[in-house]
């Protein structure tokens, strides 16, 4: 059993703990992540006690206590991060299909959409016209290095919002490359690793990002700002948020 002494060291209230999971990425030991819908220390030697993902949570639910836990470990943060990182470059931990190369599922598509007639537009067939203009969507299976990814418009949704936003392939889908995840259900360090390295490779020409008015979907805007600066990059955004009503809510620039 590892020595323990006393020291500053971050605790979590779960019962204000709603696992946004603004407070991941903040961390740049990697010693949070949200497991069964909650923030949650994964190891005691992980973090410094410093308290940087204190201003990042939106519940008040991360403070700094004295208690008797394993002193801080430089040598296990860096394994750590590698794990990370190497869970990462391997596109899915929980992916069955790790062949992105060959399997028609994960690969790069381009979807090719022809210009509807004038008269096609303003009738019933168009209106079920789908707008998706590339494969995979969910963020965890695009290749960082797709032609899709270039230049683009890049749209970044919480998968629930196609669900609640009725005509959401004209309104927010139409012209964009489409990228998809849920910031709570989901490992956000591995977002924000994919985020950056995605970033690093196209830099886009704007991002649009639609999240829920949840509160667990708040963090999805705050990987893709975090990401674009851990990058280096700098790009107009559009935040848009969706009510479960399914009508607009907010919709700002920055």
């Amino acid at each position: 059993m590892a020595n323990k002494i006393m020291r500053e060291i971050i605790h979590i209230d779960e019962e204000k703990c709603d696992g946004c999971g603004l407070c991941v990425p903040a961390c740049a030991e990697g010693a949070l992540q949200i497991i069964d819908g909650k923030a949650r220390l994964v190891g005691e030697r992980l973090c410094d006690g410093l308290g940087a993902c204190l201003g990042d949570c939106p519940r008040g639910a991360i403070s700094i206590e004295v208690r008797e836990a394993e002193a801080f470990d430089t040598q296990a943060v860096e394994e750590h991060l590698r794990s990370i990182q190497g869970a990462a470059e391997g596109a899915a931990a929980e992916g069955e299909c790790m062949d992105t190369v060959s399997c028609t599922a994960c690969s790069e598509i381009v979807l090719e959409r022809e210009e509807e007639s004038g008269a096609a537009e303003e009738g019933a067939a168009a209106s079920l016209a789908s707008e998706l203009t590339n494969w995979p969507v969910q963020l965890r299976l695009v290749p960082s290095g797709a032609k899709f990814l270039q230049k683009s418009h890049l749209l970044i949704v919480a998968d629930c919002v196609p669900f609640a936003f009725a005509d959401f392939h004209r309104r927010f889908l139409k012209g964009k490359a489409l990228l998809i995840g849920c910031p709570k259900l989901d490992d956000a360090a591995f977002y924000f690793q994919k985020l950056v390295e995605i970033f690093q490779k196209n830099i886009p020409e704007k991002i649009t990002i639609v999240m829920m008015e949840v509160g667990c979907c708040s963090g999805l805007g705050q990987l893709v700002s975090r990401a674009c600066t851990q990058a280096g990059i700098e790009v107009p955004q559009e935040k848009i948020v969706i009510g479960i009503d399914g009508k607009i809510k907010s919709q700002t620039q920055a």
